[in-house]
């Protein structure tokens, strides 16, 4: 498993027609439960190491899943290890008061077209 995708059913379902595995949540609790069973590879409740975990390299989240688990996915960001997190718009859109990656870039280098 190279890639794992959080976020809301509809967009599960498209990256499982890609070939990526996912889980659909609803609520920040069930977001932070499997947030940290790909990135700590334990299962809090059935006291296991999922040994898929480990294999993960790119754990993509929606927006909104950030805006819930935001000190834990900035903590483990900071931590330097795998899975790397890649942030994608949900399936409302970018949220407002978000920079796109294109913004970001052109801002690091300072070019506007």
């Amino acid at each position: 498993m190279d890639y794992y995708f959080i976020g809301d059913a509809e967009l599960v379902t498209a990256f499982r027609f890609v070939g990526v595995e996912g889980q659909a949540v609803s609520n920040a609790d069930d977001a932070r439960l499997h947030f940290r069973k790909i990135t700590q590879g334990y299962d809090e409740t059935a006291g296991t190491v999922l040994p898929g975990a480990q294999n993960c390299r790119v754990l993509i989240l929606t927006e909104e899943i950030v805006d819930w688990l935001e000190q834990d996915v900035t903590q483990w960001q900071m931590s330097g290890k795998y899975p790397l997190i890649v942030e994608i718009p949900g399936t409302m859109g970018k949220l407002e008061g978000r920079k796109t990656l294109v913004d970001s870039i052109r801002e690091a280098i300072g070019i506007h077209i």
